[in-house]
């Protein structure tokens, strides 16, 4: 909700905004290193020149250029590359040691949010780089890596006046698209922690940011929101009122408060509802959002009726100019409104004919990667860590793929000069630790490694934190043979989670039961506990009695093992029988096995491989032994395949152990890290070009 509070009303200050006030920075200037303003106490701002260190970082200051909400604003730059960057600057002022560290601490954990999926989105959030608080001191800073800040509304109402009703539109179609992704998206907070649902809780003609030209109100412009209440509320004194908890239905009617604000020039009532007429649906419209009238349920609702009003031409300036035309005779305002006509046909006619950016290309994110390669990215310090993976998983799978030359391994082991990333198997074996728990979060959690790579069939305690860098996903196989009553043909292509399920547990011995031919049901597994431990999870649904019954009918052998016997079986009726599961990078690219589509409770059928030429999902009528097929990255991005998981980078939350999130940094915030992620079999954050290797040469 909308703050009334004063920032830092206790200080004597004599502009009563000590944030905004010049005398603290003249201070500074007269008596270099100053700390205090003279005049009221209050802390200088910080010098040109001073360092800021950060995890991803140095930063330094080059300007003080004013002051937002609760704290105050400088332009500056990272050294590590150059990079402009604008430094939100807050201070914890009048509190005890505990209160403060608390605050600090918090700070660092949640100011920030990307999505849990890890896709790069503008969902017009001011973006965040890191939150840094200060080991001693009292001041905490939010990095953003922009050039020049966006221009908060408040200044823009002082600065151009109230907003047109076409703009107060468009104001209105951004902020609610933004609160429609903050209020039902899953995000992940600097700490790993994931939330789903973020309500701003602190819109305001301060938090609310317009970029465009200068040119032409009419022009197009983009709205940003910043200073969500999670972090920018941490910093009001102890002594202000507490505040009630921030709910969606709040965010609609402070949006309600500012759209008016910006429409009326902020001179109005609006308890009076007294708002301009020459938009009568958007007048009602801006009423109900401020809760006088009937609210909506949702900023998905809100949109909807936004986008879908009646337009009403705003005509007060145009009925002035047409009185004074109708004085002059008619031939000239025909020959005027003529020009006018043909001035828009040749614009629509530009317009439609000018080269467009192709907002359709599927490799657009990637390309926009921050960094090119490993050795292009900042921050990373030059020693030797050590990290833990699962033993016969799929991180020691693709370390070893034949795909790349040298190897992911290989790579990874020196990415850059003097860095080194060093890996080691794990299993219960020599832990102290539930033989059900993953070996390598477990050796992180025992300081036995700097970090870890996993799939997170666990649940994360709040010293953990965790980044995800790839999609995984395990793929259910039956013999591929091209008879006619071959199994993948009798069972359609595809399989039911809950017929998954029953032939695990024993409740289905017989393929016959499932229209396939009368032989019975030969069950085999992984050796690969990774595999084994998600299929319980997923499939099984971690039921201690189904995963009883599972390993006591279940025969374990090598992936590779089964695949050959599916392909080398002398008695087709005997391997026409089996069927397994794998994870995608010992799978997807090999004929002995047919991976079957998986119905999930939906009752859509998902396929995660299709075929290269058209997309289209593979069928038993395919010949996989083609190498026909690949996978369907965009179906695990958008959380459509039923077996599906996350790999994750697992790490202290410990600002002294910081190897882990800067491994992750290497893999997602790099072009050579997501393509080596891609060649290797594994799903990436964003899809990649085939010959995405050759490009990195």
């Amino acid at each position: 909700m909308v703050s009334a509070d004063v920032p830092y009303a206790e200080y004597r200050c004599s502009r009563n905004d000590p944030l905004k006030c010049d005398q603290p920075q003249k201070t500074l200037q007269e008596y270099k290193g100053a700390k205090f303003c003279l005049e009221c106490g209050f802390p200088t701002p910080l010098a040109t020149g001073q360092e800021i260190k950060g995890r991803k970082g140095t930063y330094q200051i080059k300007q003080c250029i004013g002051a937002r909400g609760w704290g105050r604003l400088y332009r500056g730059v990272r050294l590590n590359d150059g990079q402009p960057i604008l430094v939100k600057e807050y201070l914890l002022l009048g509190l005890n040691a505990e209160t403060a560290q608390r605050r600090k601490d918090t700070f660092v954990r949640v100011a920030g949010l990307t999505p849990a999926d890890g896709r790069i989105q503008d969902f017009r959030l001011l973006p965040m780089e890191e939150a840094i608080a200060s080991n001693q001191g009292d001041r905490c800073h939010l990095i953003s890596l922009i050039k020049e800040p966006p221009l908060p509304l408040r200044q823009y109402l002082s600065q151009r006046g109230a907003m047109t009703s076409i703009q107060v539109r468009d104001l209105l179609n951004q902020t609610l698209q933004t609160l429609q992704f903050l209020h039902s998206q899953k995000f992940r907070r600097p700490s790993g922690q994931m939330d789903k649902g973020i309500t701003h809780g602190n819109l305001n003609l301060d938090s609310v940011l317009w970029t465009g030209s200068a040119a032409s109100p009419s022009d197009p412009f983009y709205i940003y929101l910043s200073d969500l209440a999670d972090w920018e509320f941490l910093f009001r004194p102890e002594s202000a009122p507490p505040l009630p908890p921030a709910l969606p239905a709040q965010d609609l009617i402070d949006l309600g408060q500012v759209a008016f604000d910006l429409w009326t020039g902020g001179t109005a009532d609006p308890r009076q509802s007294i708002l301009p007429d020459n938009d009568r649906p958007l007048k009602q419209f801006v009423q109900q959002l401020m809760g006088l009238e009937a609210s909506f349920a949702s900023a998905e609702e809100a949109r909807q009726v936004l986008l879908q009003l009646p337009r009403q031409e705003e005509n007060s300036g145009l009925t002035g100019h047409l009185e004074a035309q109708s004085k002059k005779p008619k031939s000239y305002l025909w020959w005027c409104l003529g020009a006018f006509l043909l001035c828009l046909m040749a614009g629509g006619l530009w317009y439609l004919l000018k080269p467009k950016p192709d907002s359709s290309d599927p490799f657009r994110a990637y390309n926009q990667l921050q960094y090119k390669t490993f050795k292009e990215v900042s921050g990373i310090e030059e020693n030797e860590s050590r990290y833990a993976r699962e033993q016969e998983g799929t991180w020691s799978f693709v370390l070893k793929s034949r795909a790349l030359n040298p190897s992911l391994g290989q790579v990874l082991q020196e990415p850059k000069p003097k860095t080194q990333f060093l890996d080691q198997a794990f299993n219960s074996e020599g832990l102290q630790a539930d033989p059900k728990a993953s070996a390598p979060i477990q050796a992180v959690r025992q300081e036995k490694m700097d970090f870890a790579i996993s799939s997170l069939t666990e649940p994360l305690t709040d010293d953990l934190g965790t980044e995800t860098i790839a999609y995984d996903g395990l793929l259910v196989f039956v013999p591929f043979t091209k008879e006619t009553d071959s199994l993948p043909t009798l069972l359609k292509g595809q399989i039911r989670m809950e017929d998954l399920r029953r032939l695990y547990t024993g409740e289905i011995k017989n393929w016959r039961e499932l229209g396939g031919s009368d032989r019975p049901v030969q069950l085999r597994v992984p050796l690969d506990l990774e595999a084994v431990r998600l299929f319980q999870k997923l499939v099984l649904k971690d039921d201690t009695q189904a995963i009883a019954r599972f390993n006591l009918l279940v025969k374990r052998q090598a992936t590779q093992e089964t695949l050959t016997q599916n392909r080398d079986a002398r008695n087709p009726g005997d391997a026409n029988s089996i069927i397994s599961f794998g994870i995608f990078s010992k799978v997807a690219d090999q004929c002995g096995g047919y991976p079957l589509a998986i119905v999930g409770e939906n009752g859509i059928a998902a396929q995660a491989l299709v075929l290269k030429s058209n997309g289209a999902p593979i069928t038993p009528t395919d010949n996989i032994c083609d190498k026909i097929s690949r996978l369907d990255g965009n179906l695990l991005r958008r959380k459509g395949y039923p077996l599906e998981y996350e790999l994750n980078v697992v790490y202290p939350r410990d600002n002294r152990r910081l190897a882990g999130p800067q491994f992750a940094d290497l893999l997602t915030k790099t072009q050579q890290g997501q393509c080596a992620l891609g060649l290797v079999g594994l799903v990436p954050l964003q899809p990649v070009p085939d010959n995405c290797q050759d490009s990195l040469q």
